[in-house]
């Protein structure tokens, strides 16, 4: 059975990196597994595409996990979105 919610989460990752692009005026098709750095996104971009995430997918990113390997490309960000999803949510947060 095909899991949508991975397939939705990826296309709404996706979306959040076009807008960041579209904001560089970069407008260009990028691979799931292809370097957001090397797409054109800088540092601070980064920061903002980590803060989007949060908003989008109503997450909190431990700082643990806020490194460049989880937000090194589309494909990485959806894998730690799908794994602080399945997380169950801390009783006082």
């Amino acid at each position: 059975m095909l899991d949508r919610t991975e397939h939705k989460a990826a296309e709404r990752v996706t979306a959040l990196v076009r807008q960041l692009l579209a904001k560089r005026n970069l407008d260009r098709p990028v691979g799931a597994d292809e370097s957001l750095t090397a797409c054109g996104l800088s540092s601070l971009d980064v920061v903002n595409l980590m803060l989007a995430v949060e908003g989008e997918f109503a997450i909190k990113i431990p700082d643990r996990d806020m490194t460049p390997t989880n937000f090194r490309s589309i494909a990485s960000i959806e894998a730690l979105v799908r794994a602080l999803s399945s997380e169950p949510m801390p009783a006082n947060g």
